[in-house]
């Protein structure tokens, strides 16, 4: 069975608890790399970059991102993991400068920067885009959840976009883009809000989650 790297650090907060929580109810195998630890990635089926940035080293975060990209491995990247794969993604598919305000401070080339309005512990009404990958996994409309006060820049989603390599999936109100999809790879989706919020009390596997380990079968 194949194993699903879950990197970043497990510091006990809510979404890590409900991280933990979603594990057992996976088919397939995970096992926490902390950015630190120096691990080879290699040897993992899947990759998903958790929330909790900035993480305990920031760098082995983006070279997660695009070991990823570059090898074909499915990746899924949550809240912070979707800020640092747009920093990546900047950088890699255009060429250009890109910082987070959060771990390198607020300054003109930033590509994540702070929301207007914190989303930390709110839910917001996420809207898939018709015609899109995701919204071949999710059609209607659903609540998020999020613990996030940064999002990428209208400006870098409109960048990427305009490459043709980045589609925008959802978009939710006080967010902007929700979803990003990378779309020459098997699986590179990135997501605001958290998916698996709402174990703990019960909800089922999201499907992007599904759709994820999915994935993480077919290339293994």
């Amino acid at each position: 069975m194949p194993t699903i790297a879950l990197v970043g650090e497990d510091r006990g907060h809510r979404s890590h608890q409900e991280l933990n929580a979603l594990r057992p109810l996976l088919d397939v195998r995970t096992e926490w790399v902390a950015t630190d630890s120096g691990t080879d990635l290699a040897g993992f089926g899947g990759i998903w970059l958790v929330p909790g940035s900035p993480y305990a080293d920031d760098d082995a975060a983006y070279r997660a991102v695009t070991h990823a990209r570059l090898s074909g491995t499915p990746f899924l990247g949550t809240c912070g993991g979707l800020q640092y794969a747009v920093i990546e993604l900047t950088r890699s598919l255009l060429g250009r400068p890109a910082t987070h305000a959060e771990s390198d401070g607020e300054g003109p080339d930033n590509a994540v920067a702070p929301l207007a309005c914190s989303l930390v512990g709110e839910e917001r009404t996420v809207t898939p885009v018709a015609g899109t990958r995701f919204a071949s996994l999710v059609a209607e409309p659903f609540a998020g959840m999020h613990f996030c006060s940064y999002a990428p820049t209208p400006e870098a989603v409109a960048a990427l976009v305009a490459t043709g390599a980045v589609e925008v999936g959802a978009t939710a109100d006080d967010a902007g883009a929700e979803v990003l999809t990378v779309l020459d790879h098997p699986f590179f989706v990135l997501s605001l809000f958290q998916p698996h919020v709402g174990t703990l009390a019960g909800a089922p596997v999201h499907p992007l989650v599904t759709a994820f380990v999915e994935a993480v079968h077919r290339a293994s």
